[in-house]
C-alpha cells in the first residue's frame, strides 16, 4: 500500500546511512554492557493510544543490559514501527523524535556510536485525526451478500487497518460472486495535511467468473486417488465458491485419514472456463490405540481402551475396536463392553457415511443383571461443522434379572440421533450450547412388547465477565419410555438415577422405582445440574455443583416422582492437550442415603 505522506520524522536517508553504518562497524566498535532509563510521552495522545505505543518500542521492551550499539538499532527501529502504530490509529500527520543522552537518534553518526546510553527519551505528538474524504472500491459485484466495512466511508474516521479490511472485501465479494482469481489492481491513497482527510480508491481486478474443474492428487498417500475425490466432494461444473473449496477440505481432514489438507487452485484456469484444484495431504500413522481411566468411590475402576484403523481397505474407511471394563474394586460385580464399527466414507455422498455396529455387553448393576448383544447398520450425515444426524435400525436381544424375575427381550429396533455443537470448547466451554437427541423405536419379537425409547441431553454455558474467569454451566437429561408397561420393559431401556453422569453425592444407579422390596429403573427421568466454575490460577479452577434427579415408573416425570440430589465441589488442572483433570467431592442433600461422601476423578469437566 503507497502512502503520499510525508513523515514528520526524522530524514529517512540518515535512518539508512545509521543503520548501514551500524552494519558495517559494530563488529568494531568496543560496546559495554548498561542499563538504560527510557522513557515514552505521547502529548495528546489517548491512555490506549500511549499503551499501544509503549507495546510497540523495541526500545522499552529491550534487555536491561543490553550494549549501546543495539540500543542505537532499537532507537532506529523504533521510527518506523510507532508512525506505523499511528497511522493504524488514524494519525497522518505524526511526530516522532527518539533522543538519547539528548541527541537525535537518527543523527548520531555511524561512526561515532556512543560506547554507553543512559537515558533515552521517545516523544510522540501524533497529531490530528484524518477522516475519509473518499472512501471507493470500484467495481463491486451486483447482488452481493458481502457487506462494506462499515468504517470505510466519508466523514469516517481513516485508519490503515480499515483500508486493509476495505481490501480484502472487495476480494471476498468477487470470489464469492464466482471470480477465483480477482486482485486488487490499483490504490490511490492521499492524505490532505491542511483539511486533515484521506482520499482512499480501491480498485478491483476480478478476472473472468469460473466453474469448479477436477481434483488432483499431488502428494502420495495410503488413500487411493479415487477415493480422495470421492470424500472432497468438489462439485465439478459449479460456479466457484470459497465456501465450496473449504467444505471440500474439511470433508478429508473429517475422515481422520489425514494430518494435514491443502487445496490450492492451479495459476491459469483452463480453456473451457473451469479451474482445476490440487490437494496436497499428509497421511496420519493408520493405527491408534487410547486408554482412559475414571475412579469413583462408589463404582471404583473403570478401564476404557480402544484401536483404531483409519484406513483400512485404501477409502479412508475406519475400524474401530471399543473395550470397557468397570467395577473394578466397586461394590458390584464387574462387567465390561466390547464394541466393533466400521465406518466407510462418502458412501452415498459426501457428507454421508455408511457405518456398521456389532457389541456385546456384561452389565452387573445395583438392582440388575444384563447381558446383551447387537448389530446394526446406519447411516451418518454431516450438515455442518456443528450439526450431524445418525439413522439407522438393527437387532437386539438381551436376557436379564431384575425386580421383576429373569427374563429375555428380542427387539428389532431403529434409531434416530441427531448432535448439535455450538460450544466454544468441547473439553472445557466456557460459552455456548450443546444438544443431542435421541429417539429409539423398538418392535418386540417374541412376546416383547413395542415401544419408544426418547433421549435428550442440553447443556448450556455463560461467561462472567470479559475474561471467562467465572463460567456458569447448566445440564438438563431427560429420559422417557413410551409404550411397554415398567414389568415388560428391558431394564436396559429403563433410567436410574445416581453417580458422575447424573447426580454426584449418590450411589451409580442408586435411584429407581419401588417394587416390593426392590427398585427398578424408570420409564420417565429427569436429571438437573449446575455449576458454578472459577478459576483462581491460569491452570487450576474451583467448581461448586448441585444436581438433582426424578425417576417415576410413568412415562414423564412428575411432582410425586422418587428423587434425590447432592452437591459439593471440585479441583480442575488444566492440561494442555487433554482438557482438566477432574477431581469432584460430593455429598448427598436429599434422597434417604446414608452413603456419605462421594469423591470421583476423571479427564474434563463432569459435562
Amino acid at each position: 500500500m503507497f502512502f503520499k505522506l510525508p513523515l514528520r520524522s526524522a530524514p529517512q536517508r540518515v535512518l539508512r546511512a545509521a543503520a548501514l553504518g551500524l552494519c558495517l562497524t559494530a563488529p568494531f566498535v568496543p560496546t559495554a554492557g548498561i542499563s538504560a532509563e527510557a522513557q515514552l510521552t505521547a502529548p495528546g495522545a489517548s491512555e490506549a493510544l500511549t499503551q499501544r505505543l509503549q507495546g510497540a518500542s523495541s526500545v522499552l521492551g529491550a534487555d536491561p543490559q543490553i550494549d549501546a550499539q543495539e540500543l542505537l538499532a532499537a532507537a532506529l527501529s523504533d521510527y518506523r514501527t510507532l508512525v506505523q502504530v499511528l497511522y493504524d490509529a488514524g494519525h497522518f500527520a505524526p511526530q516522532v523524535t527518539i533522543r538519547l543522552d539528548g541527541q537525535e537518534a537518527a543523527r548520531i553518526e555511524p561512526l561515532n556510536a556512543p560506547r554507553q546510553i543512559n537515558q533515552v527519551r521517545i516523544t510522540v505528538i501524533p497529531g490530528p485525526s484524518f477522516r475519509f474524504s473518499r472512501a471507493e472500491i470500484t467495481p463491486w459485484p451486483s447482488n452481493s451478500d458481502v457487506q462494506r466495512p462499515a468504517g470505510f466511508a466519508v466523514g469516517q474516521p481513516a485508519t490503515t487497518g480499515v483500508l486493509r479490511d476495505a481490501g480484502a472485501a472487495g476480494l471476498l465479494a468477487w470470489r464469492r460472486a464466482g471470480h477465483p482469481k480477482a486482485r486488487l489492481a490499483h490504490q490511490a491513497i492521499t492524505a490532505n495535511h491542511r483539511a486533515n482527510t484521506l482520499d482512499a480508491r480501491l480498485t478491483m481486478a476480478p478476472g473472468a467468473k469460473l466453474r469448479f474443474g477436477t481434483l488432483r492428487l499431488a502428494t502420495p498417500s495410503a488413500v487411493r486417488t479415487e477415493a480422495v475425490q470421492r470424500i472432497a466432494g468438489l462439485p465439478t461444473g459449479a460456479v466457484y465458491h470459497p465456501d465450496l473449496v473449504a467444505k471440500s477440505a474439511t470433508r478429508l481432514r473429517r475422515t481422520g485419514a489425514f494430518s494435514s489438507v491443502t487445496l490450492r487452485p492451479k495459476d491459469q484456469p483452463n480453456p473451457d472456463g473451469t479451474l482445476d484444484y490440487i490437494a496436497t495431504v499428509e497421511d496420519m500413522p493408520p493405527r491408534r490405540l487410547t486408554f482412559g481411566a475414571q475412579l469413583s468411590s462408589s463404582d471404583g475402576i473403570e478401564i476404557t481402551t480402544s484401536w483404531m484403523h483409519r484406513n483400512l481397505f485404501g477409502g479412508a474407511e475406519k475400524l474401530r475396536f471399543e473395550t470397557r471394563l468397570s467395577g473394578l474394586g466397586g461394590s458390584n460385580d464387574i462387567d465390561g463392553r466390547i464394541a466393533l464399527r466400521l465406518d466407510q466414507p462418502a458412501t452415498l455422498g459426501p457428507d454421508d457415511n455408511l457405518f456398521y455396529l456389532i457389541e456385546a455387553e456384561r452389565l452387573d448393576e445395583e438392582h440388575y443383571t444384563a447381558t446383551q448383544a447387537r448389530g446394526g447398520i446406519g447411516l451418518r450425515r454431516v450438515y455442518s461443522d456443528q450439526l450431524f444426524a445418525e439413522a439407522g435400525f438393527g437387532f437386539n436381544t438381551i436376557l436379564a434379572e431384575d425386580a421383576f424375575g429373569k427374563r429375555r427381550f428380542k427387539y428389532v429396533a431403529g434409531f434416530l440421533r441427531a448432535e448439535y455443537d455450538r460450544r466454544n470448547s468441547r473439553v472445557d466451554a466456557t460459552s455456548g450450547y450443546f444438544i443431542n437427541a435421541r429417539l429409539t423405536p423398538f418392535l418386540g419379537i417374541d412376546g416383547t412388547d413395542d415401544g419408544l425409547q426418547v433421549k435428550l441431553d442440553g447443556r448450556i454455558y455463560h461467561g462472567l465477565g470479559g475474561s471467562d474467569r467465572l463460567v456458569l454451566a447448566g445440564r438438563a437429561q431427560l429420559g422417557s419410555v413410551i409404550g411397554p408397561s415398567l414389568g415388560n420393559t428391558s431394564p436396559t431401556l429403563l433410567f436410574f438415577s445416581g453417580g458422575a453422569g447424573s447426580v454426584r453425592g449418590h450411589e451409580y444407579q442408586s435411584l429407581g422405582v419401588p417394587v416390593g422390596a426392590n427398585s427398578a429403573g424408570g420409564r420417565g427421568y429427569l436429571a438437573l445440574s449446575g455449576e458454578l466454575r472459577g478459576k483462581i490460577t491460569d491452570k487450576l479452577s474451583l467448581v461448586g455443583f448441585f444436581d438433582i434427579g426424578y425417576v417415576d415408573s410413568d412415562a414423564f416425570v412428575s411432582s410425586t416422582s422418587q428423587s434425590h440430589s447432592g452437591a459439593g465441589f471440585g479441583l480442575r488442572y488444566d492440561v494442555a492437550g487433554i482438557g482438566p483433570l477432574r477431581v469432584d467431592f460430593a455429598y448427598p442433600v436429599d434422597g434417604g442415603t446414608e452413603d456419605g461422601l462421594q469423591f470421583y476423578i476423571g479427564i474434563g469437566q463432569a459435562f
